[in-house]
């Protein structure tokens, strides 16, 4: 079912039934949602009919039930008289997490509550247009329908940035008075660098599912900000937000990074050691949250939840539940935490104990790029680290620059040896940087340059063609070009006919730039939905050339 109305109607549904609804990520591969569906047990299905329904086939147990949403129900019609209490799961919400292992997290109807009461990091009124950009499966989606409806505000469906280009996209910010929107940092990061002023109009801006990049917030605050632009965090284990950090120039001022911030209402931060025991202020420890906003746990994996969900006595006395984030954080002398990195991200390299989040931090600080991602390639006295960082415009390697000044910043076994230029962030589904496929990336270019040694800073167009893993020959013109286009936008020298959009890494966004620069190469309109539908990449030839184009 695609976002809408009906999906709205959908949600109300189950809830009012006593059920628990599960979100299906309509990008995802079909096996991946296979899984979930089989893992979860799914009593029921509900589908889009006529225009809500998803082209992209759900691979589903037959005998699993399946339904549409009704177009009108009677006035008369009796509702159920059903009660749930306040454990009781309202929804379950998918996750990969750092493993890769789908989790599906049980979110109970005290925190959905708890989420959208008297909320201190920015409450919704009646008279808001509350803007549903997210990805049903992405917990955001929680926050714009449970936060509208309970506000009785308006919640206004706006296309994905697949179904339209940018420019459009936020002239319909405007032209529909939307008031409030949720964004993951990623889509915030792109609309900063292309067009800082289009989010003036919003009364309240959250951002949240990464680390913020202050050039990126300097940039929209400088161009007109929105009346309120709040930092968020919290994993889908709390949630949706646990913190919140207001950005303007005054609270961002002698900063080098944006802090988490605050507790959102009822959470309570703890920054914890191995031991579970506070880190004294300014030390660096593990990122636990507690309070009504944490889940109830994994579904279907009690181990899993026991190692993530444990009970702790604070201080004061109180007793609770907190989940352990794996994040690493510290609490500033003001008050606000800061995130450092992940605890899984630890590596140690040649006696030294390294977060790559500080690189990472440290390479955005230069203002040369307003992305970096670091990874250790190999292990023993071979194992190095390297890294990729986003051009600040596409074809401009400043990885030379980069590394001389990290040269002078950080020590010598702190900086990466080699590092690959991106034109274009590889994203996932749900708007987040895909840190799994740039890891890829990053191992690949490495492997390369081991094969043909050169300076440490180079960008995937600066190296030899006969250092990179050499791609099928595409003997079809069409498919010469698509995967020319597809090879440079997602960073992959290896793009074959048989490859599809998605599973080399492309996402929404990055599909509306292919669609436009293939629109422009092939001089016929392509919609961004053709490149993540089609099964793989000479499908999608086979449509271009049934259009009638003749390369």
């Amino acid at each position: 079912m695609d976002r809408g109305a009906e999906l709205a109607v959908a949600l109300l549904g189950i809830a009012r039934a006593g059920a628990a609804y599960l979100p299906l990520d309509g990008h995802a591969p079909a096996d991946r949602a296979a899984t979930v569906l089989k893992e979860a047990g799914v009593g029921a299905i509900i589908v889009g009919e006529g225009p809500a329904l998803r082209s992209r086939p759900l691979d589903a147990d037959p005998a699993v039930p399946r339904f549409t949403v009704p177009e009108a129900v009677r006035a008369d019609t009796p509702a159920p008289d059903v009660r749930v209490d306040e454990e009781s799961p309202c929804c379950v919400g998918y996750t990969s997490g750092s493993t890769g292992v789908p989790k599906g997290v049980l979110v109970p109807h005290r925190a959905v509550r708890d989420l959208v009461t008297a909320p201190v990091h920015g409450d919704l009124h009646a008279d808001d247009r509350v803007g549903s950009v997210a990805n049903t499966a992405f917990d955001a989606a929680t926050w714009e329908v449970w936060g509208a409806l309970t506000a009785g505000a308006t919640l206004v469906v706006l296309p994905s940035v697949v179904d339209v280009d940018l420019q459009r996209w936020t002239a319909l910010i405007r032209d529909e008075g939307i008031s409030a929107m949720l964004l993951t940092t990623s889509l915030f990061h792109m609309v900063a660098r292309e067009a800082p002023g289009a989010l003036g109009s919003l009364r309240l801006l959250f951002v949240g599912g990464e680390q913020l990049e202050l050039p990126a917030v300097r940039r929209v605050l400088a161009e007109g900000p929105p009346g309120r632009l709040v930092n968020v965090y919290g994993p889908t284990e709390t949630t949706v937000l646990a913190t919140y950090f207001d950005c303007t120039e005054a609270s961002l001022a002698d900063r080098t990074r944006v802090p988490i911030g605050h507790p959102v209402r009822a959470a309570e931060i703890h920054v914890l050691d191995d031991a579970l025991t506070p880190v004294a202020p300014g030390g660096v420890g593990e990122l636990c949250v507690g309070g009504p906003g944490v889940a109830t746990g994994y579904l279907g994996q009690p181990e899993r939840t026991a190692r993530s969900f444990v009970p702790y006595a604070a201080s004061d006395g109180t007793r609770g539940t907190i989940y352990r984030t794996g994040d690493l954080a510290r609490q500033l002398p003001d008050g606000a935490y800061e995130f450092i990195g992940r605890v899984d991200r630890q590596v140690k390299l040649r006696g030294f104990r390294i977060e790559l989040e500080e690189i990472e931090g440290a390479a955005v600080a230069t203002g040369l790029t307003e992305a970096a991602f670091v990874e250790k390639i190999g292990e023993g006295p071979s194992a190095k680290l390297a890294g990729a960082c986003l051009a600040p415009a596409p074809g401009v390697d400043v990885t030379a620059e980069l590394a001389r000044r990290l040269g002078g910043q950080l020590p010598s076994y702190m900086v990466p040896a080699q590092w690959l230029t991106l034109d274009t962030l590889p994203l996932g589904s749900t708007g987040k940087a895909d840190r799994r496929h740039i890891g890829e990336l990053i191992g690949a270019f490495a492997s390369a340059q081991e094969q043909r040694p050169g300076p440490a800073g180079r960008s995937a167009d600066a190296v030899p063609a006969d250092a990179l893993p050499a791609a099928p020959l595409a003997v079809d013109p069409v498919e010469a070009r698509i995967a020319g286009v597809w090879a440079e936008l997602l960073g992959t020298p290896d793009v074959s006919a048989s490859d599809d959009f998605i599973s080399l890494g492309g996402n929404s966004i990055v599909a509306t730039q292919a669609a436009f620069r293939l629109s422009e190469l092939l001089g016929t309109p392509l919609d961004p939905t053709d490149i993540l539908l089609a099964a793989d990449l000479a499908e999608l030839a086979g449509q271009i050339r049934a259009a009638g184009v003749r390369v």
